[in-house]
This record gives C-alpha cells, structure tokens and sequence, in this order.
C-alpha cells in the first residue's frame, strides 16, 4: 500500500561527493535525475509502485529541475509519452507493472520502436516473475525481440542499477532504439548505497520552454511507405549501433575463474542468486571469486555476437542460466555458437526448470548436475563440489521433512482476503444472497481488491481477462446464457481500460448485461492512488497550482470531513454513465446488504433490456482509518470525549451454525469453544481489530440469521453525567443479579 516517502525524498537531493543508502526502485529515481531526465510517466503498481509515488510526492523538488511528472491513466498512455523523445532531444522514463502493463503499452511501443527515437527513451518495467509474483509468468523479453528494442537486466548491485539506468539513456540515444530497464522483485527491494552524482537539470523542461515544434517530418511517423525503411534501419543500423555501445562501454561483465574449461551466461538481474548457489557448491566466494568464469549479461537484448562467442570459444561447456520460458537467450546463443562453427557444449534448461523462479537452491541442483562427473570431470575442492552441495541439499530436506513431521496434517490453506471492514465484502454476501433467489448467474471479475472474491467463502469470479476488461470479456458469455451475467469491477480498472472497453461496446451493441462498479474512491490495489473519482477533485477540472496528483492525498480539515464517509461527495463515475448513454443506473452504498441484495435481484430480473450498471458505493477502509486513527488519537489527547461502535456476539443466543462466519469471511468474526458444557459445537465471536463496519449485523438481518449479534458503543473520556449514568446503572443491575 502507499507510504509516504518524505524522509526519502530528500536522499534526492544529494549531490556528487556524497553517499547514497537505500533500496533499489529509490535509487533508479535519483538515477533518472542524475541522467537529466526531462519527463517522467507511469502507472502505479508492485514492484514499481515507488517510483512514480516518490515522484509525485517530490513535485516540488522536480518543478525546481523542471522534470514533468504524469500520473497516466493506463500504461498505454505512459508508453504514448515516449512519443515525445522522437522528435526532440528529451530524455523520458516511463515505468509499469510487469508483463501485464507491456502488454497494454504494447500499441504504443510498436510505434514508438518503428521510426525510433532522438531523445533517450527508459521504460521501467516491474519484472514481477517468481514466487512473489501476483501475474502472470511471462517475461518482458519477447516484446524487446520483436519490436526492436533494448533489454536491460542490471546485476542487483545498487552502483550498478544506477549506472545502467545512465547507460540507457545514453545506449537508447545511440542506437535510436527505446530501452527497456527490467527490475525483478528483489532488485527493487535490494538494499545498498552508491556514491551520488549532482542532479543534471535537463536543457529543455517546463522551466527552459521551446519556442517552435520541430519541423514535419513523415519518415517518423509509424506509417507506411517509411515502416519498410525503418525495418530494414533496425536490422542494418540501430542493432549494431547498440551492440557496439554495449561492447565499447562493457555494459556486461566478465567475472573471471581459475577454471577455464566451463562457463556461465547468466542474466544480470540473477547474478546474486547464482553467486549464493555457487558458494554453497564451494566453486565461489561471498563476493563472486570463483572457479568458473560468469558473462554477466546486464544487456540481455541485443546479444553481442562476438563477446558471446569470445567467451564460449575453447570451453568444453557453458551453462545459460535464463529464468522463465521461452529460453530466448539460450536459444540465439545456440544459434550464433553453430553458425561460427563454435563447438562448444552448451546447458540451460535441460538441467535447470523450464519455468519458475531459480532460487538458490534451484541453482544449486542445476550446477549440481553441471558439474557432475558423468558428465564432466569432477570440480576441484575437499570432497569435490558435488560432496558439498549433496550435503547441503539434503540437510534443507531434512529441514524440511523434520517440519513435516511435526505435523499431524497437512496445514490449512489461509487464502488471501478482504481487509477488515472492506467495503467490498458486503457485496460478495449480498451477491451471495441474491443467487439464493434467481439462481447461479456467470460472474466476470477483474483485477483489483475484489478479485479477492474468488476465495471462500465467496468463491465468485469465472474468468479474470485483465484490468477493467471484466465488461467485455462477458460478452461471448451473455448471449448464449439463459440468465443475465454479471460483470465486476473496480473504479480503478474503471478508468483504466473498463470505460472504453466495456461499457462503451456493451452500449454499441447493444448488450443486455449488468455491470457492477466498485467505487471506493482510490486505485487501492496498487497503493491507493488517487483519480478522477477520488473525494476532493472538483467538478471539473482544478487549477494546476491546485489539482491533486495521483499518490497524493486530500487531507480533510475539520472533523466533521474527517469522519464523513467520503459517499456523495464525487459523482464523475456517475456522470460519465449518463453522459455515455447509460438508462439503467442504480448507486448502493456498499454496507446496506440488504439494499444490495434487492438491488442486485433487480437487475438480474428486470424488463429492461440493455446495459443495467449498479454502482457499490463505500470508501476503502485503508484510506478511512489512516485519516480516523489520527484525528481519534489528537482528541483522546485532549481528553475530548470519544465513542466508538464495536460489534460482539451474545454466547447465550448463538446456536453454532456458523452460518454467520459463511456469509462474511471477515477476520475478526471467528470462532470459540462453547462456554456451555452441554454444547459441542464453537460459538462465533468477534476478536479484537473489528473497526465495526457493521457487516456482521446487516448480514444477519439481511439473510435471516439468529439475533446472537449485538452493537455496543465504547466510550472514552465520558461526560459526567455519561459517568453518573453509568455508576446508576451498573448498581441497579448488581441489585437485580441474583445472589
């Protein structure tokens, strides 16, 4: 979720002869800085998210150097951005989430690619690969084949991150190709100091304005005749330009090792794994010394053919080590290995997993079985490399089994789920309730929080297509369904793709389909970001001075607009609908179950035939109590008096059936054993962290549940007649208990 950044804004400010301390992404950022970047774009999102945050929290800092920052819509329009560098000496950065967002962008990186680039053109993926990855594993690598550009995988290295990021401006400038940055999870994470260089204001910015565009020029746009002439420049000059850039400027590494006779081609971004795994084999040092000599490819996209074959000649055999699949790498270096009649033997995933993260241990059994005897001479070292890493790898095993059996069975899966008190779960029961009455309906969901509803109990959502895409990726569904189907999204995804592609096709066809928007004011699955829809934007459009950038919040003033709930106070969403043509329109707050439910049988039964949009209206409760918990804490600080609601369960009158727990999923409704010794079955409970949103209790009464459930209100600092009430009332109550 988003922090604020503002210690780490000032470690931007630094200049040369000082030293930089932080993580990877932060680094990156002062990086573009130091490179004279002029504009900066993107779209928010793990493991990337910071960037763009830390940009648009540091405005004022980038209006000193007159960087433009651009919180986009969609990755396509930050890839649009780049198109600014075509004409003009600028230097741009755009930056997204992984192959997800590359795949958006894509439209406007095929053109951008084509005619090529002036300007130095960066595009910061998230390479969001592994087993921390929350998309689809696929790598960002084909896009830089196909459309010509640069691929950059710097070694996790914070000096090195920076001076590739330096590089790649240069390198795109160069060879007139768009360079494409890729961060892995941990590279971004990855903790380190480097030593500062003095920011470079770039010659042209918002401070340093031109006085006339550049003169028209067909050849660069992405049209034909002149596509056949930039193919054909692609292949003739910008991949030699950059090739011999990346070979003059040894932007890859060579490590070297005492044993001649092996290698390893490794990408860059897994240099620090490989390094751990080699150690543990006893073939490496801590710091990467080591008997088998590493190609560090830091520039993975385009190979330099000779620098390959330079390193492959006179060795009996090379291991590619190339996380995920296809094996591009690999592939193009047996390639160019054969065509120079370089016989070398060459590995990758014949030993190592075609797919999957490669952990250390990963690596470990792939060079186990590189350097084992059947198949090459065993490696020098007190009982052979093989010894040691047999042992190593059999002591995490029997970690592993001795945890295992400690176990009386397998643990429970704890799926992910709904923050306590979302108001996005109260749908799910409502949703839940009215398949109760017309029957299971065709559920379309989509990416954001609410894809959390696919997990139990909910258990909802056949199909997610991508971001805002839930609308039209029912539209092969709906017309051979007997029942109406239902598509979910957020505000977020929204604005994101679900406006155009969507609602305006569902409009065109048109459609007879139901939409449901999620509008709890924020881009909460990627940081609770800001947009148009967010409390605080105006009507129309703000002053610049005064518009609120996407990762900055709007901060209520007094305490009545600090404990509202932020309902009604932007009605964009709403607005856009009609204005597009939408009759059908229905906005519920979130909490009213009961409401929900009637609404949502009435979309899915009225006589109506077109597009039917219900909005879900309730304010991301992450965003509410970062702004209750503070202005609670001032007035308990002044002793100022101050209720609050917290839910309970009566023990005497819960019956156990738990059914409560089924239709909630929420957290902090839970069970415990039956304080009645002549009952077997656990009582639900309500454990502390309720932020008593009340759902609980409208689940209830809206499906017809015992009455065990009970609102109480918890009051600090009372008033004294609060205080005398409650001295009377408690005395009467003693007098009445029986003895």
């Amino acid at each position: 979720m988003e922090v604020s950044f503002s210690h780490e804004i000032q470690s931007l400010r630094l200049g040369a002869g000082q030293t930089f301390h932080g993580e990877g992404i932060l680094a990156i950022t002062k990086a573009l800085l130091q490179s004279g970047v002029a504009y900066v774009g993107g779209y928010q999102g793990a493991p990337v998210s910071h960037l763009l945050d830390v940009m648009v929290q540091a405005k004022p800092y980038m209006d000193e150097l007159g960087v433009h920052v651009e919180a986009c819509a969609n990755e396509a329009s930050a890839a649009a951005m780049l198109g600014a560098s075509i004409h003009y000496p600028l230097r741009g950065a755009v930056t997204w989430k992984s192959i997800v967002g590359t795949n958006v962008a894509s439209d406007a990186l095929s053109n951008l690619s084509s005619p090529g680039v002036k300007g130095g053109a960066l595009i910061v993926v998230g390479e969001d690969y592994g087993e921390g990855a929350s998309v689809i594993q696929e790598r960002t690598h084909a896009y830089a084949l196909k459309s010509g550009m640069c691929l950059l995988d710097p070694r996790p290295d914070l000096a090195v991150m920076v001076r590739m990021v330096e590089e790649g401006f240069r390198l795109s400038e160069a060879s007139s190709m768009p360079c494409i940055l890729e961060l892995r999870i941990r590279a971004c994470h990855v903790r380190g100091s480097f030593e500062a260089k003095d920011n470079v204001a770039p010659a042209i910015s918002t401070r340093a304005l031109m006085e006339e565009p550049a003169a028209f020029d067909y050849a660069k746009l992405a049209h034909p005749p002149v596509t056949f002439g930039h193919e054909k420049r692609k292949g003739d000059e910008r991949i030699p330009a950059a090739r011999r850039y990346i070979a003059d400027n040894h932007l890859n590494e060579l490590m070297p090792g005492r044993r001649q006779d092996l290698g390893i081609i490794v990408q860059g971004g897994l240099y620090n794994a490989l390094v751990r795994s080699l150690q543990q084999l006893g073939l490496a040092d801590a710091f990467g010394d080591g008997e088998i000599p590493l190609l560090v490819l830091n520039v993975t996209c385009p190979l330099v053919p000779e620098q390959v074959a330079d390193f492959c000649t006179g060795k009996r055999a090379v291991l590619v080590v190339e996380e995920g699949q296809p094996e591009y790498i690999e592939q193009e270096i047996a390639t160019l290995l054969r065509r120079r009649d370089i016989q070398t033997r060459l590995h990758g995933k014949d030993l190592l997993p075609s797919a999957g993260e490669y952990s250390v241990e990963v690596l470990a059994q792939g060079l186990l079985a590189f350097a084992d005897p059947s198949l090459l001479p065993p490696l020098p070292g007190e009982g052979g490399a093989g010894g040691k890493a047999t042992q190593w790898l059999a002591a995490n095993r029997a970690r592993r089994e001795a945890v295992a059996a400690q176990l009386a069975q397998p643990l429970p899966n704890r799926p992910p789920s709904f923050c306590i008190g979302c108001p996005e779960r109260p749908v799910f029961s409502a949703l839940k309730l009215a398949q109760q009455e017309v029957g299971p309906v065709h559920i379309a969901a989509d990416i954001g929080c609410h894809a959390f509803g696919t997990f139990e109990p909910f258990s909802m959502g056949h199909s997610i297509l991508g971001y805002g895409m839930s609308l039209a990726s029912r539209a092969g569904v709906s017309p051979v369904m007997q029942r109406r189907t239902l598509s979910i999204m957020g505000d977020g995804g929204f604005w994101h793709n679900g406006l155009l592609t969507g609602v305006q096709s569902a409009l065109f066809n048109p459609d007879d389909a139901v939409l449901l928007i999620f509008k709890n004011g924020y881009s909460s699955a990627t940081g609770t970001q800001n947009l148009i829809s967010t409390p605080g934007f105006a009507a129309g459009p703000l002053p610049r001075r005064n518009r609120p950038l996407w990762g900055q919040r709007s901060t209520p003033s007094d305490k009545h607009d600090k404990m509202q709930s932020l309902t009604h106070t932007n009605t964009t969403i709403e607005s856009t609908l009609r204005g597009l043509g939408v009759q059908w329109l229905r906005t519920v707050h979130t909490y009213h179950v009961e409401k929900m439910r009637a609404t949502l049988k009435e979309a899915f039964t009225s006589d109506f035939n077109g597009l039917k949009v219900i909005v879900a209206e309730g304010e991301c409760q992450l965003e509410r109590q970062r702004r209750v918990k503070p202005w609670i804490a001032s007035l308990l600080q002044r002793g100022a008096r101050v209720a609050r609601v917290k839910f309970g369960v009566d023990e005497d009158v819960c019956n156990g059936d738990h059914a409560c727990i089924r239709l909630s999923g929420c957290p902090t409704l839970t069970l415990k054993d039956n304080p009645d010794p002549l009952k077997v079955d656990p009582v639900a409970t309500v454990i502390d962290g309720c932020v008593g949103c009340g759902l609980c209790g409208e689940n209830a009464h809206a499906a017809t549940l015992c009455p065990s459930f009970y609102r109480a209100e918890v009051i600090q600092n009372p008033k004294w007649h609060e205080r005398l009430f409650e001295g009377l009332r408690g005395a009467l109550v003693k007098r009445l208990r029986p003895a």
